[in-house]
């Protein structure tokens, strides 16, 4: 039984680490719900915890500052995604605060970056490695297509569908190996995929259950989100995974050339002497 329980208690603990960022907000959203903070919106407070979390995750060095700049770069994307959803009606931040721009309150943009978060926190406490990852010609414009499907959807033909076929064609051969302790374990990229996705839209529940953000159909009351969202934070995920890994494999072209670089002059240095 121990061969069992403990690879599975060491891969949640993994995990429980690497979520703590979204775990965080969750847990700050619940104190809002029952505590006020006299003159300081809801809003503006999660604000605040959110960058003090931020501030102290990386200098404690459970950030690096690679991962830091790719959670500044997912809170823009999510910024910029939000407005224009809250733009088009599909939902709403109905409480007041100051930090809210053209109608969306800044702390939701660290939803986001909690994921770009939790994939940097996993993908360095598991050591996951891609195997047959595509090349960018193929992932970058799928990326960037899922991304503008969210806001062209409002004007032309939703494709969600034809991009789910197409990521199952270009990562069909894609595998996830990750280690846990010592052990290296395998997992189709597409499995990791749906995993991840389906565990944020059940956050996506708890968060609107909390006040998060509020969608039409919950004005009135809350209901359970719709299991048509699933598709979209599948398709988020996606994306989220493309730009972390082709910042990764960037990075890691970079440690190689410098690592040749670094060879090739101690070869020449040796060749002179």
């Amino acid at each position: 039984m121990e061969r069992f329980w403990k690879p599975l208690l060491y891969f949640g603990y993994q995990q429980a680490m690497s979520c703590l960022f979204p775990v965080i907000i969750f847990v700050s959203l619940a104190i809002t719900k029952v505590i006020d903070v006299p003159y300081l919106p809801d809003y503006d407070l999660l604000f605040i915890i959110c960058l003090a979390t931020q501030y102290v995750m990386y200098r404690s060095g459970m950030e690096s500052k690679d991962e830091l700049k790719v959670i500044c770069l997912f809170h823009l994307i999510g910024i910029a995604l939000e407005v224009y959803k809250v733009h088009h009606g599909s939902w709403s931040y109905p409480q007041d605060g100051w930090t809210k721009l053209f109608g969306v309150p800044l702390y939701s943009g660290f939803m986001y970056a909690s994921v770009a978060s939790y994939l940097c926190q996993a993908w360095r406490r598991l050591a996951v490695t891609l195997v047959g990852w595509p090349k960018p010609v193929w992932t970058v414009p799928l990326g960037a297509a899922i991304y503008l499907n969210f806001m062209t959807h409002h004007y032309i033909y939703d494709i969600r569908w034809v991009l789910t076929a197409l990521l199952f064609i270009i990562f069909f051969r894609t595998v996830v190996m990750y280690k846990v302790l010592s052990v290296t374990r395998r997992m189709p990229l597409a499995v990791s995929f749906f995993l991840i996705g389906w565990f944020i839209w059940l956050a996506e529940n708890i968060a609107t259950f909390l006040g998060a953000w509020q969608y039409p159909n919950q004005r009135e009351a809350w209901t359970a989100v719709s299991w048509g969202k699933l598709s979209s934070w599948f398709l988020l995920v996606i994306v989220s995974f493309i730009i972390v890994a082709q910042l990764k494999h960037v990075k890691e072209g970079q440690q190689e050339e410098t690592l040749r670089a670094s060879r090739d002059s101690g070869q020449d240095v040796k060749r002179q002497a």
